[in-house]
């Protein structure tokens, strides 16, 4: 079978909701057992049931990535049961403003979980990895590389998480650890769908529609789409990409503009 994740173990920080939701399920449908991560865990044993009532095999484990102590942990009691094979740094939190907009504590809530948060899960995981390989995926953005209007804070977290992802590719390129990034552009998640409402409440069908165009193709990515592409990387059929980003936005990097 393609993509073929049998016997495979995989963590997924923020694997409960959006697209670490549909990622988590989807390395499940292909074999693997999936670890989520997740700050609330019920929306985490949510998604461990989906994948059960599957067939497939889940565990949900209450932690905070923003906490070396609390991944350390947590990674500790898997590297000791089991290989890890897999892992997918998902987990993040938005911020809207530009830099004067930007208070401090907003910057640093930002930082420390999509910097601090993928750093800390990397570090965990890497001793785990140096024996037999494994593959690490980054979520970046489309912000990691282009200019986004008020985006000050989390195009700087997730140009770190591309540039953490090209430093981890080259420093564990012998051990036989793959490391990538994925940089979406707007995916219709529940996040959009709760910024519309609690910003646009008259005019949501409105504004989601504006969204949409921002996009050349015309609408927003799904989380399947993302999934899918996370589920490539992360299979054999990938052995040779190591050190690269893979958009994935209905052409915003490439074809916007004139």
């Amino acid at each position: 079978m393609k993509f073929d994740l049998k016997n495979k173990t995989a963590i997924v920080t923020g694997g409960g909701s959006g697209i670490g939701r549909a990622i988590s399920m989807t390395l499940a449908s292909h074999g693997a057992t999936v670890h989520i991560f997740e700050l609330k865990t019920e929306v985490a044993d949510e998604v461990v049931k989906e994948i059960e009532a599957m067939g497939g095999k889940a565990l949900s484990h209450s932690c905070n990535v923003a906490s070396q102590a609390d991944v350390r942990n947590c990674v500790t009691a898997i590297g000791g049961k089991e290989a890890i094979d897999i892992l997918i740094n998902n987990a993040g939190i938005a911020h809207i403003g530009n830099v004067e907009k930007t208070a401090e504590e907003d910057f640093d809530r930002v930082y420390h979980v999509n910097v601090k948060g993928v750093y800390n899960c990397i570090h965990s995981v890497i001793p785990y990895m140096k024996e037999k390989g494994g593959v690490i995926i980054n979520m970046a953005s489309i912000a990691a590389t282009v200019g986004i209007n008020d985006r000050f804070a989390y195009s700087m977290s997730k140009g770190a998480s591309l540039t953490m992802m090209y430093s981890v590719a080259k420093d564990y390129l012998s051990y036989g650890i793959r490391c990538n990034s994925i940089s979406p552009a707007r995916i219709h998640t529940p996040f959009v769908d709760g910024y519309l409402k609690n910003n646009f409440p008259d005019n949501s069908d409105e504004k989601f529609e504006e969204l949409s165009r921002t996009q050349p193709i015309g609408r927003m990515g799904k989380p399947q789409e993302v999934a899918d592409l996370a589920l490539y990387l992360c299979s054999d059929e990938a052995s040779f990409i190591t050190g690269t980003d893979f958009p994935i936005d209905g052409g915003f990097i490439r074809l916007n503009g004139d």
